[in-house]
């Protein structure tokens, strides 16, 4: 499960952000593009799933939402097991002989029922299993988002990348551990606030 938010997680967070780095330059009445040089500090990336999974944020809410979805499927998966095998007891009994026709009948139409029951309450919380993460994914990726653009704010870098996107790079250029920071410092700061507001 810890993969799927990773997976969901860096899905949404493909590229950081990206700033123009050329510049036109005028020669005449011909006009064509250069681009600039860029120096070691123009660039930086970062380890998205690095961020993630040592987040604050995933930590408490992330381990918590992952073990009650865990839980939720352990059960669903166990109810599925009992009432199929309710249902081949049923069918066993019927045919060696042991209940009447009428009486099958009605047993079987009320586990119908049991089934469609378990098969509606089911769909319904994984819904809202599913809405939880999908939340808790666009959380993260806002805290993300917002610490990156506070790290840079002074526009230090001109082009910030997900590290998933890249084939080699130096690691001078990985601010993971500052965007980290951040985002704990963004979430503690988050937390406040909402205990601020409920009392």
């Amino acid at each position: 499960m810890k993969k799927v938010f990773l997976t969901l997680f860096v899905a949404a967070f493909a590229l950081v952000g990206c700033f123009n780095n050329n510049a036109a330059a005028t020669d005449g009445e011909a006009t064509e593009a250069t681009t600039t040089e860029v120096k070691g500090g123009d660039i930086a990336y970062v380890r998205a799933e690095y961020v993630l999974a040592e987040s604050d944020i995933y930590k408490s809410e992330g381990v918590a939402l992952q073990e009650k979805t865990t839980k939720a499927q352990n059960a669903w998966a166990q109810r599925e097991k009992n009432l199929q095998y309710e249902a081949t007891q049923l069918q066993e009994k019927y045919q060696k002989g042991l209940m009447t026709t009428a009486d099958f009948q009605q047993k079987g139409q009320a586990l119908e029922k049991r089934i469609a029951n378990f098969q509606n309450n089911t769909q319904k919380e994984a819904q809202t299993l599913e809405e939880e993460s999908f939340v808790f994914n666009n959380r993260m990726n806002d805290l993300l988002m917002r610490a990156i653009k506070e790290i840079n704010a002074d526009k230090k870098y001109k082009l910030v990348v997900n590290a998933t996107a890249l084939l080699d790079a130096d690691e001078s250029l990985d601010i993971s551990a500052d965007v980290l920071a951040k985002v704990n410092e963004l979430y503690v700061t988050e937390k406040s606030e909402k205990a601020e507001s409920k009392e």
